[in-house]
C-alpha cells in the first residue's frame, strides 16, 4: 500500500481510535482507488472499475465514503459523488415468526438457552449482533433494566430492555459462569457465523422462512415495530446508535400493509 494510504490509516487508528474493522474497510476501499493523488478522471475510473467488477451501488457507496474521508484528510478539494441506490424494503420477520420464536422452549441446555436468550435480546433491544456478542455481565443493569452497549466507533450507549427479557437473562445467568453474556462453552468469544448458523437452523425447525441478512433482520424488525407502535424516530435513532437521523428514517418507509391501513382511514371514497 502507498505510504500516504498507510499514514492515513495509522492516524485513523491511533488519533481517532477507530476499530480494526474500520481500518480494514479503509484499506480495502483505498485498494480500489490505487492513486494517492487522484484527479477527477482517476475518481471516475475508480467508480467505473467497481461497477464493471459487478459491485452494487450500495457497495460502491460504502467504498466511496472511505475514499472521500481520505481525500479530505489529504487536503484535496475533490470528492466522489455517491451513487443513487435502489430503495428496497428492509427484510423483517413477521409477527407470526416472532411469536413462534418467543414461544419456543429450549430444553434448558447451554446451547439452546444461549441461542434463545440471544435472539430475544435482538428482538427486544434492536442491538447489532456484534454488540450483543460483546456484552458482558457488568454491562447488564438488572435493577434499572439497561444494557450498556459498545457500538461502532467506540461509542457506548445505554439501551432499555423489558421485564420479560430481564427474566430470561437472569435465568441464563445461572447457567453461564463466564464474564461474557453469550460465550462459547469454554467461555471464549462466540463467532457471528456460529450464531447465524444456529439461528437459521432454528428458523427451519420452527417453519420460518428466514429473511435475507437473517440476524440483522431482527434489528430491522425491532425498528419497524417500534415506529408502528408510536415510537419516535428521534428516540429510535438513540436506541439503534445511528450517527445520523437519515439512517433511521429508512424505517419510516413502512411496509405496504401499513400504508394500506392508513389509506383506508384517510380515503374520501372509503368514508362514504
Amino acid at each position: 500500500m502507498d505510504p500516504r494510504f498507510e499514514q492515513f490509516t495509522h492516524e485513523r487508528k491511533y488519533l481517532t481510535n477507530v476499530s480494526p474493522r474500520t481500518i480494514e474497510w479503509y484499506r480495502a476501499s483505498l485498494k480500489w482507488l490505487g492513486n494517492p493523488a487522484p484527479d477527477e478522471s482517476a475518481l471516475k475510473d475508480f467508480v467505473m472499475r467497481m461497477r464493471s467488477a459487478g459491485l452494487k451501488a450500495s457497495s460502491c457507496n460504502c467504498r466511496i465514503r472511505a475514499v472521500n474521508a481520505y481525500l479530505r484528510w489529504a487536503g484535496l478539494s475533490i470528492k466522489v459523488p455517491r451513487m443513487k441506490e435502489e430503495q428496497r424494503i428492509l427484510p423483517t420477520f413477521s409477527v407470526e415468526d416472532i411469536q413462534k420464536i418467543t414461544r419456543w422452549k429450549p430444553k434448558g441446555d447451554f446451547y439452546g438457552t444461549r441461542l434463545h436468550v440471544f435472539i430475544l435480546m435482538l428482538i427486544d433491544t434492536g442491538c447489532r449482533s456484534s454488540e450483543g456478542l460483546a456484552l458482558r455481565w457488568p454491562d447488564v443493569d438488572f435493577d434499572n433494566l439497561l444494557l450498556k452497549l459498545h457500538g461502532k466507533g467506540a461509542k457506548d450507549r445505554l439501551v432499555p430492555f423489558s421485564f420479560e427479557l430481564r427474566r430470561h437473562l437472569w435465568r441464563w445467568k445461572q447457567l453461564n459462569r463466564w464474564d461474557l453474556v453469550f460465550p462459547s462453552r469454554q467461555g471464549q468469544w462466540l463467532g457471528r457465523r456460529d450464531q447465524l448458523r444456529d439461528v437459521k437452523r432454528l428458523c427451519k425447525r420452527l417453519g420460518i422462512v428466514a429473511p435475507a441478512r437473517t440476524i440483522h433482520a431482527f434489528r430491522h424488525t425491532f425498528a419497524v415495530n417500534y415506529l408502528r407502535r408510536g415510537g419516535s424516530v428521534f428516540h429510535l435513532q438513540k436506541v439503534l446508535g445511528h450517527s445520523s437521523l437519515e439512517m433511521t428514517r429508512r424505517y419510516a418507509n413502512l411496509v405496504t400493509e401499513d400504508l394500506q391501513a392508513v389509506h383506508e382511514r384517510v380515503s374520501l371514497l372509503a368514508a362514504r
